[in-house]
C-alpha cells in the first residue's frame, strides 16, 4: 500500500475491537508503549520467512501451537518450561518419523486476545461486556472486570517479555539437548497405552544419538544437538497494541511488527477492505491467514494479491480450519484456485475450531478423534491436489489438563471437570499434543516422499 503507515489502519472499518472509556488514556498507553524496547528483531523474523520457504518447497515442516489465550494469573516459568517442553517433544518426533525438519512456531508471548461471537454476554439475567482476553479485560463476570482497560496492554507487553527472555534462555541452555528431549519422550512412552509402537520409535532415536556420539557429533561440541530455536506468533487482533509495537529496521527501513514473529488474520477480521488485512498488508512479517468454511476461493486469491503483492516465498501461511465433516469437501476449492493462479502459499491446518462441541454437562470441548480426522483428511487432499502439507496449527498446553476428550489417556465427559483450566477453549493436553505428533508423523513423512515441486 503506497500510502501505509502504522496507525493507517485507523481510516478503515474494524471488527472485534473493545470500547476504551478513556480514550486520552488509550492513547497515552499507546506512545508508553512505542517507547519500548521491541520484543523480537527484523533478523529474526527474515530468518522465520526464509525457514517457512523451505516449508512452502517440502523441505520443512511447520509446527505452530501452544495457549488458546495466555492469562495474566497463570503465568509462571513452569508452565513457559512446560510448553516449551512438549513443543520439542512433538519436534523430536516429527523430525524422526517423519524424517523432516521442524520450524517450531509458539502460540505465547503475545496471544492475549480472543475475537467473539458477541460482544455481550448473559448470566443469571445480568448482561455484560464478553471477555475478550486478559489484554482487554478480565474473565470474572463483574462490571468492573469486564470494563475494558487499556493499561492492560502494558501487562501483557511486560509479561511478553518476560517469556521471551526465558524462551531464548530454554533454547540455548540446555533444555533443548537433543539427549534431553528423548528422555522426556521415553517416560511419555513408558506410560502410554500406545507403548509398542512408541517404543520402535524410541529405539530407532537411540541408535541414531548412539551413531552421532560415535562419529564424535555430541552436545558439547555441535550446536545443532543442544540448542533450537523457537518463534513466537500470535493472533493480530488488537490493533492499538500491534501498532504501537510496530518499528521501522534502520538497515532496510522496512516496517516490522516487534510484537512476534509471525501475526496471523482470524476468520472473523479477514475482509479484504478492513483494518486487520490493511495493517498487516505493510509489516515485512511471516503473516498467518486463517481460512474456515465461508472462505471463498475468490476471497482467498484476492487476500494473497493483497498480502503477499511480489509473491514471496514464506510470506503467507494458509491456516485451514473447516472442522473434520467438511475439510474434504471444501478445501479443494481453496487449493485449486490458488494453484491456478500461480500463489505462493504455505498450506497448514489447524483441526481445533473446526471441531468444537457442547457436551451435556455444558462444556465446550474437542473430540480428540475428530482433531485426528481433520488433520488426515487434510493430508488427503493435500496428497491429491499436488501440494505439500505444510503444517499443523494447535491449541494446546504443556499442563495435564483435561479439558479435549479421547487420545490414548481416554478422557471422557465426566473427567473434564477434574482439571478443566482453560479462560476460553478446550486445549489438548501435553500427552495429547505428543501422541498426535506420532499419529501423524507417517503421513507426513508419505507426503515427503511423494510431493514433487
Amino acid at each position: 500500500m503506497n500510502n501505509w503507515s502504522r496507525e493507517s489502519w485507523r481510516n478503515f472499518k474494524i471488527r472485534q475491537q473493545p470500547t476504551y472509556a478513556d480514550q486520552n488514556e488509550l492513547k497515552n498507553v499507546v506512545t508508553q508503549l512505542k517507547k519500548f524496547p521491541p520484543l523480537v528483531f527484523a533478523g529474526e523474523v527474515r530468518n522465520l520467512k526464509n525457514d517457512l520457504a523451505k516449508v512452502q518447497r517440502g523441505e520443512a515442516f511447520l509446527l505452530q501451537g501452544g495457549d488458546c489465550a495466555e492469562s495474566f494469573s497463570e503465568f509462571n516459568a513452569d508452565n513457559i518450561r512446560d510448553m516449551f517442553k512438549v513443543m520439542m517433544q512433538m519436534a523430536v518426533v516429527l523430525t524422526f518419523a517423519g524424517g523432516c525438519p521442524v520450524v517450531k512456531v509458539g502460540r505465547l508471548a503475545g496471544q492475549f486476545a480472543k475475537p467473539r461471537s458477541s460482544d455481550f454476554e448473559e448470566f443469571g439475567g445480568v448482561k455484560l461486556p464478553s471477555y475478550r482476553g486478559d489484554i482487554i479485560n478480565s474473565n470474572e463476570f463483574t462490571p468492573e472486570a469486564r470494563e475494558p482497560d487499556p493499561k492492560r496492554m502494558v501487562q501483557a507487553y511486560n509479561q511478553s517479555s518476560a517469556t521471551m527472555n526465558l524462551l531464548r534462555a530454554f533454547s540455548r541452555g540446555g533444555l533443548a539437548d537433543l539427549h534431553q528431549v528423548h528422555k522426556w519422550n521415553l517416560s511419555f512412552i513408558k506410560d502410554s497405552a500406545l507403548g509398542d509402537r512408541y517404543k520402535i520409535l524410541a529405539d530407532k532415536i537411540t541408535e541414531t544419538l548412539a551413531f552421532m556420539e560415535a562419529c564424535g557429533i555430541t552436545s558439547e561440541n555441535s550446536p545443532t544437538i543442544n540448542q533450537t530455536t523457537l518463534y513466537t506468533s500470535h493472533e493480530a487482533l488488537l490493533l492499538p497494541y500491534e501498532e504501537a509495537l510496530t518499528r521501522q529496521d534502520s538497515l532496510s527501513k522496512d516496517w516490522v511488527n516487534c510484537s512476534a514473529h509471525m501475526l496471523w488474520i482470524g476468520d472473523r477480521t479477514r475482509e479484504l477492505d478492513e483494518a486487520h488485512v490493511a495493517f498487516l498488508s505493510g509489516v515485512i512479517n511471516p503473516i498467518g491467514v486463517k481460512a474456515g468454511p465461508t472462505m471463498t476461493p475468490e476471497n482467498l486469491v484476492a487476500l494473497i494479491e493483497k498480502l503477499n503483492p511480489n509473491n514471496e516465498e514464506g510470506r503467507l501461511n494458509i491456516i485451514v480450519r473447516m472442522g473434520a465433516t467438511k475439510i474434504e469437501n471444501e478445501f479443494p476449492k481453496l487449493v485449486q484456485a490458488v494453484k491456478k493462479n500461480g500463489k505462493n502459499v504455505i498450506w497448514s491446518i489447524d483441526p481445533m475450531h473446526g471441531n468444537t462441541i457442547k457436551t451435556t454437562n455444558n462444556y465446550k470441548t474437542r473430540e480428540f478423534n475428530e482433531v485426528l480426522r481433520e488433520v488426515k483428511g487434510f493430508f488427503a487432499v493435500c496428497a491429491t491436489e499436488g501440494v505439500f502439507p505444510g503444517g499443523v496449527h494447535l491449541e494446546m498446553t504443556g499442563q495435564d489438563v483435561t479439558e479435549c476428550v479421547g487420545g490414548a489417556q481416554d478422557i471422557t465427559e465426566t473427567d473434564l471437570e477434574d482439571r478443566y483450566n482453560t479462560h476460553c477453549d478446550p486445549r489438548l493436553n501435553a500427552d495429547q499434543a505428543l501422541e498426535l505428533a506420532f499419529l501423524i508423523a507417517q503421513s507426513l513423512k508419505d507426503a515427503r516422499s511423494n510431493f514433487k515441486r
